[in-house]
């Protein structure tokens, strides 16, 4: 059974205004992308019971949550739905096994087993040390274990990585994969940051000022960005690994039916270990490391060359964002007009797109 969650709700509260109506399937992870202030926070908090502003009507999997209209409004503690927030919010006097037990006590039936999701979160080795003990990822994870160990028919997750440095950030993004797969849990994760959205959604909604504006394939809604303010221009891709080069530093993966380079540089050894156990890898490639040349690039340093069809041009001020076709994937270049005029580009035009092994960036893997 997919799981879906109808939201149909208004919130107002002093000068800002959240209106979404919106069908949600749980096929993967959804991510909800906004800028600070876009009314992120507040769709969680309805969808969890803890906006007293907000009216309409929210049911997940039929289960009626919130219907103003009939004066119905399950209470937060009764909705089945746990939150995990930016800052972990764990009983500071209690030590962490004592966290995880006063969730358990709060689930009625409780069927997870304490010592696969200990296990499952890896903070065995933290049971005995107190809060104030923990550094922030580590606090992170027992806020999930103890948010897990609720059994919630639904998993909220507001910036939890916001406050984390970048080592930290990946631990909890591979944890969440981990947590998502083995437990089939409705996750919805929200962020402002592109780069952790990219590693964890599978579908991605986008909100500006309490409405939604973009919803669909996490791929496609960020391509459909390059169009805005809100992402810097990028080429989105799940691509599959085919081999590491560590005489070269290179990594292989290909797209479609073509190959393209990563560098390892930006790899710890324990990414690189994990990477030979996995097939496919979210990256990305930023539209400013994109260049464009109307003849074969025989004699180049840059070992990324791909044959590619023009589709778009789109011009804003001195610069253009060309997009392109390679087989089955968008490429999307930034180029300046001045480049434009010179090259004579034209849509449905052949070219060849170059970028350097170290402009395809990978958050975690």
């Amino acid at each position: 059974m997919i799981n879906k969650l109808t939201i149909n709700i208004e919130s107002t509260h002093s000068q800002f205004s959240l209106a979404i109506n919106q069908c949600i399937s749980f096929s993967g992870i959804v991510g909800i992308f906004g800028h600070s202030g876009s009314g992120k926070t507040t769709l969680l908090r309805s969808i969890a019971g803890l906006n007293q502003q907000t009216t309409g009507a929210i049911t997940f999997n039929g289960n009626v949550l919130l219907d103003s209209k009939n004066k119905q409004n399950i209470k937060a503690e009764n909705r089945n739905i746990s939150m995990v927030f930016q800052e972990p919010r764990l009983f500071p006097h209690l030590s962490v096994e004592e966290n995880l037990d006063f969730a358990i006590k709060r689930c009625r039936h409780s069927q997870l087993d304490k010592a696969d999701i200990i296990e499952l979160t890896s903070i065995t080795s933290l049971l005995n040390k107190s809060i104030r003990q923990l550094s922030g990822g580590e606090q992170q994870k027992v806020a999930l274990a103890r948010a897990i160990l609720s059994e919630p028919k639904l998993l909220l997750l507001d910036e939890p990585l916001s406050a984390l440095d970048r080592k930290s950030k990946k631990e909890l993004i591979s944890l969440l994969r981990t947590v998502h797969k083995k437990l089939k849990l409705p996750m919805i994760y929200v962020s402002h940051s592109s780069e952790e959205l990219q590693q964890l959604a599978e579908k991605l909604m986008v909100i500006e000022q309490g409405k939604v504006i973009k919803v669909g394939n996490i791929h496609e809604v960020f391509h459909q960005l390059n169009n805005t303010q809100l992402i810097k221009q990028q080429t989105s891709l799940t691509v599959m690994i085919e081999g590491v080069n560590e005489q070269h530093g290179l990594v292989k993966l290909r797209v479609a039916e073509q190959h393209i380079f990563m560098s390892l540089e930006q790899l710890t050894d324990d990414d690189i270990n994990t990477m030979m156990q996995l097939s496919s890898l979210r990256c990305f490639i930023f539209a400013s490391d994109i260049s464009i040349s109307i003849i074969e690039p025989k004699s180049s340093s840059i070992v990324n060359q791909l044959c590619a069809e023009i589709k778009n041009i789109s011009q804003e001020r001195s610069q253009v964002l060309i997009t392109m076709k390679c087989q089955q994937q968008e490429f999307f270049a930034s180029i300046s007009t001045y480049s434009l005029a010179k090259l004579s580009l034209s849509i449905n035009q052949n070219v060849y797109i170059q970028f350097k092994a170290s402009a395809v960036r990978t958050l975690t893997i």
